[in-house]
Order: C-alpha cells, then structure tokens, then sequence
C-alpha cells in the first residue's frame, strides 16, 4: 500500500512483500466490511421505513372507510369495516412494537459496530505515515553509508541511525498491532450480530403470529357466511352485472 509512489524508495527491503500481502488482504477484507454494514444500514433503514408507511397507509384506507358515507345504509357492512378497522390499528401497534424491537436489538448494534471504522481507518493512517517515514530515514541513511567515511559522515551516519532506531520502532509495533488486530476485529463479526439478526427473526414470527391471529379473528367476523372463492367470484360477477345493468351506467 505505497501511498507516496513519486517518493524514492529505500533500497533494503522495509516490510517483507509476504507481510505486506497479508496486510493489504486484511485491511481490504475490513474495507470490505465496512462497505457491507453501510449498506445493510440503508437497507434495514428503508425497510423499516416502508413498512410503517405499510402500516400506517392500512390504518388510514380502514378509517376512511369508516368516514365514508358508503358503509351508513348498511349495519352489516359498516360492521364488517369497524372490524377491519380495528384489525388494522391492532396490526399497527404490533408492528411499531416490532420495529422498536429491531431497531433497538439491530438498528442500533448496526450503529455502534460502524462507529469503530473510522477509528480503525485512522491506525492504518498512522501505520502508513510511519511507514513512509521509515522508508525517509533508511534512504537518508544507506545514503550516508554509500559515502566515504570521513569524520562528518561517520557523524553524520550515527545520527541517522540514531533518528532511524525509534521510528523504525514505531512503525514496528504499528504494524505488528495491526497484524494481530485486524483479523481479530474481522472474526468478531459474527458473534456480534448472531443476537441480533436471531432477535430480528423472533421479531418477525412474533409479528407474523399476531397478524395470523387478529386477520384469523377478522374472517370468522366477516365471513359469517361461509363461501367458497368461486362462490364469492360468481356472486361478485352477478352484483357487477345488476350495477352494469343501470340506466347511468350503460353505454351510449
């Protein structure tokens, strides 16, 4: 990861290319990472919002029903839809409580697990510049080492050395940090989000469960006469042909 390409590069080899592969492979498997939880973020962000829209746009279709004029003539009907109607806001505060679940066990764990990248970003920031520091300073160095030996370059040799040694430390124990750390980081992913995603399942069925109930117990209210779906079709089909059948209706 040469991020000062134009600079004159050392000619003793700084970090094994074995080494450096290993780096480059880890830090690109956590920029992978990081990449795939912003996107997951957006994605749960846009699915929780869609589905309370859902939510809600039921809720609002059901109490304009009740609103509507058409449900006054008929007692049935308009129980029928107050039925509905309660189904539907009954569903709606289920699903709230399912999106508070998730955004809390998920959402929020999301959160927290993206906040450590920048953090991360910046160690193999400072790793860089310590190593193109390294590299400055072992130039500075085989420099004076490819020179005569008069007394001011011997002087000047030992003082390179002795500005090399704690940089060259530095970045040492940058590295080697990383090295140990990042696939550490890597290998906790899974047993980070295993609790949440589990509890986003667990919030789904429970959702599911309780829709399956209240849209049970909204059937048995609307379907008082049991009728089949072609039975329903052909009596749709008939209604559709008497309303057909009016004067203000027809064709020209």
């Amino acid at each position: 990861m040469n991020w000062n390409i134009f600079k004159p590069e050392p000619k003793k080899q700084i970090v094994p290319k074995a080494v450096e592969r290993d780096f480059e492979r880890e830090y690109g498997k956590l920029q992978q990472l990081e990449e795939q939880t912003k996107k997951l973020q957006k994605d749960m962000k846009k699915s929780i919002e869609a589905d309370l829209a859902m939510s809600k746009s039921a809720v609002k279709i059901s109490s304009d029903l009740l609103a509507n004029p058409l449900c006054e003539p008929d007692p049935g009907f308009l129980e029928m839809v107050t039925a509905l109607d309660t189904a539907m806001k009954r569903m709606d505060a289920f699903n709230q409580e399912k999106v508070n679940q998730i955004q809390k066990t998920v959402m929020d764990p999301l959160k927290r697990f993206s906040s450590v990248f920048p953090s991360l970003n910046m160690a193999v920031k400072r790793r860089e510049q310590a190593l193109q520091e390294y590299k400055r300073l072992q130039s500075k160095l085989e420099k004076y080492e490819e020179k005569e030996k008069t007394g001011a370059v011997i002087a000047k040799l030992h003082q390179a050395r002795e500005e090399l040694r704690p940089v060259r430390d530095d970045f040492t124990a940058k590295n080697i940090q990383l090295l140990e750390e990042m696939p550490q980081f890597y290998n906790s992913r899974v047993d980070y989000f295993k609790p949440s995603f589990e509890s986003l399942i667990r919030a789904q069925v429970v959702y599911y469960t309780e829709m399956s109930r209240v849209f049970g117990d909204l059937a048995q209210q609307v379907d008082q006469v049991e009728l089949t779906d072609q039975e329903r079709e052909r009596e749709n089909e008939a209604r559709l042909a008497e309303l057909r059948g009016l004067s203000i209706v027809a064709d020209d």
